[in-house]
Parts: structure tokens; C-alpha cells; sequence
């Protein structure tokens, strides 16, 4: 299987080598006296020396660094769904993408909480380029998507992508989490991308295509955040494109939003898995006889479970109200929540800057438009 070394995460065997290398290391050092602020270091050090398996160090590490992660910086993560997902089964989840490290590691968690098969998980090459951050990826079991490249060799690295996928759910009975799109949704607009869809297909020996998504089990997963913690950070790209400007990320940028989102508050996060697109799938199969009009109606039906599922909070209502100068939605929060809201815009937006507060407010505003299109939405 040396074809995928180039994007894979680690073996089990290869595991200890790379936890021994990286033990020592400050950021390795953060994230255990964050997660074990009472033990000295000498024993996290040792245990995590006898740790040869992926899945014992997510069990025992990173799963505990999560828990704190939430007790920290959440009001709590409610789930829905769940107990629909067959125990020893793979699935592929497409899940709108909000937090760079946070939307993945929480479904992870809530898998194994519900003695579900885990991910191995997409997560571009733009966010690895520190060694520590690429063992450490590795070390949670992700895969590398290659950004910037050429048209050809996009391509290939897509094949290569799409077949690695198939070779998780169907051979090694891996689940797996991508995005349904490039890069995290930043002005709320939660859309599946065509060409998510059009690499997977690139991997499948069947002539037909519904067939193989069927294969495959697409289960499509919805995540929301009470609050954004990176809803600041996400201004300053949304502007650009708004300005039809070039957007050119700072030096730091990914790594600075990626340790933002994790340690920003986010008050209540909610997880929903929809339904295995199976019976959509043999109705689009019915409907359209081209693979392209076909991957735009799976696109569609990805967008429809998770529009229909995702769960709005009070600052989404908020957000709408003020956008809109209207009473709207004013029962759905209360004046302390409005009040709360209102604080977080001032702190952390400049308010002579109008185009950056419409942004901002338009982030969180945005879903409950986009789930005020489907019946029984509110």
C-alpha cells in the first residue's frame, strides 16, 4: 500500500516511534498540562511511551484533551442521531465544516462514545506544515488533502484521494469524515460542493454512480456552534471576497484560528447525523441519466438533511433580528441574550465599519435562512 504514504496517517506500527520523537516536545507538553493539569509530567511521558495504537492514544489522550476542551470553553454538546448508525459499520460522513480540528474531533468522540467505528478524516496540507501538527495529525488518523496544486496534478491527487477513501470503507471497514466542501464555511452559507462528490466517483469501478454512493453509506452530518470562535478571523477573507479582492492569508493565520477555535468560547455545540442517503439515491438514479446532473442532485440531498437538521441557537435569531431591523424571531432568545450578543459584536468588531458588521451578523444569520426554506422550519 505504498502508493498512499504520501497522505496517509500512521500504521499502529509506526505509532510508538512517533510519539517517543515528539514526547519531549513543547507543544506535546501544552496539551498534556492542559489535559492533566495534576499530573506530573514523568507519568503522562511514560504512558504515552507505551502507546502503540492509534486508537489508544485518541481513547486515552485526545479524547480526555476534548472533554476539557468542552468543560473550558462550552456550554455543553448535545447530539441527535446517533442511535441510527449500526455498530462495526463504516460510513462516510459529509459534514458542513465550521472549526478547523473541533467539527471532526467532536463526532469522533461522540463514536466513541457510542461504541461506533471512528474516522479517519480529511484535513488539508496547508494546516500540517509545522512537523509536530503533521505527527499529530497522523496520530488522530488523518488523511492529507494537497492544496495549491496544478490542474494535472490536482487530478492525480484527487484519484489518489478517492481511492484511499474507497480502500478505508471498503476494505479496512473505516469510516471516514470529509467536508463537504474546500476549506470551512465562513459567511454560514453551508453548501455541498460538486467536486467533494466528483472525487469520491473517481475511485469506483462501477459503471454506475448512484451505485457506488450507495456502497459507500453517505451519511450527512450537520454541526453548530452557539457561538463561532473564530467569527472574527473569518471577517477580513469574507470582506476580500466581497470586494471581488484576492484574500492573501498572514504567516500564521491557520495555526492561530485552529488553537482560536479550540480554546474560543463556543457556549452550546450540537451534532446531528441524518439519514444514509439510500433511498434519495435510487430516486435520483431513476430521475437523471447523466452522472453530472446526478452528483448535483446528491449535492442537493446532502444540503437538504443538513439544512433541515441544523440546529439554530439564540444567536442566530439574534443575528437575523438585528441584520434585518426587525422583532422577527425576538421569541426565540431573551433580552439577556440579545444583550450578551451585542457585548461579543462591539469587542470584536470595529462598528464604524459597516460592511464588517453586516458580515458578521450575515455569518450567523445566514442558516436561519437557509432552514426558513424547508417546512416546518422554526
Amino acid at each position: 500500500m505504498q502508493k498512499f504514504d504520501s497522505i496517509r496517517p500512521f500504521y499502529d506500527t509506526e505509532v510508538n516511534d512517533a510519539i517517543c520523537a515528539s514526547v519531549n516536545h513543547p507543544m506535546m507538553k501544552a496539551i498534556m498540562d492542559f489535559t492533566f493539569p495534576e499530573v506530573e509530567d514523568e507519568i503522562w511521558k511514560a504512558q504515552l511511551k507505551r502507546t502503540h495504537s492509534i486508537r489508544d492514544f485518541q481513547c486515552n489522550f485526545i479524547y480526555k484533551a476534548l472533554k476539557k476542551v468542552l468543560e473550558k470553553s462550552s456550554d455543553g454538546l448535545s447530539t441527535s442521531g446517533f442511535e441510527k448508525l449500526q455498530k462495526n459499520t463504516a460510513y462516510l460522513f459529509i459534514s458542513n465544516h465550521r472549526d478547523i480540528i473541533l467539527d471532526t474531533s467532536l463526532l469522533n468522540a461522540c463514536l466513541f462514545e457510542h461504541g461506533l467505528v471512528m474516522t479517519a478524516s480529511a484535513i488539508g496540507d496547508n494546516l500540517v506544515k509545522r512537523d509536530f501538527m503533521n505527527t499529530l495529525a497522523k496520530l488522530n488518523r488523518n488523511f492529507l488533502v494537497q492544496r495549491g496544486l496544478s490542474p494535472r496534478e490536482l487530478l492525480e491527487s484527487s484519484k489518489l484521494m478517492s481511492e484511499y477513501i474507497g480502500q478505508l470503507l471498503l476494505r479496512e471497514n473505516r469510516s471516514v469524515w470529509i467536508a463537504q466542501r474546500e476549506g470551512r464555511t465562513k459567511d454560514g452559507n453551508d453548501a455541498t460542493h460538486s467536486g467533494v462528490l466528483k472525487m469520491l466517483a473517481m475511485g469506483s469501478d462501477e459503471k454506475n454512480l448512484t451505485e457506488y454512493f450507495k456502497k459507500i453509506k453517505i451519511v450527512p452530518v450537520s454541526i453548530s456552534y452557539e457561538y463561532d470562535p473564530t467569527d472574527a478571523l473569518k471577517m477580513p477573507q469574507l470582506i476580500a471576497q466581497a470586494n471581488d479582492q484576492i484574500y492573501i492569508k498572514e504567516k500564521n493565520e491557520d495555526f492561530i484560528t485552529l488553537l482560536s477555535g479550540i480554546i474560543g468560547q463556543k457556549k452550546h455545540i450540537h451534532i446531528h447525523i441524518g439519514d444514509v442517503l439510500d433511498q434519495e439515491l435510487d430516486k435520483i438514479a431513476v430521475e437523471f441519466d447523466n452522472n453530472n446532473k446526478q452528483v448535483q442532485a446528491v449535492a442537493q440531498a446532502i444540503d437538504d438533511s443538513i439544512l433541515q437538521s441544523y440546529k439554530l441557537w439564540p444567536t442566530n435569531y439574534i443575528a437575523y433580528d438585528l441584520l434585518n431591523k426587525s422583532d422577527k424571531y425576538s421569541h426565540c432568545y431573551t433580552e439577556d441574550e440579545k444583550s450578551l450578543f451585542e457585548r461579543r459584536l462591539e469587542m470584536r468588531i470595529d462598528e464604524n465599519n459597516p460592511q464588517m458588521v453586516e458580515s458578521f451578523l450575515a455569518m450567523y444569520a445566514n442558516p436561519v435562512v437557509n432552514k426558513s426554506k424547508y417546512e416546518n422550519a422554526v
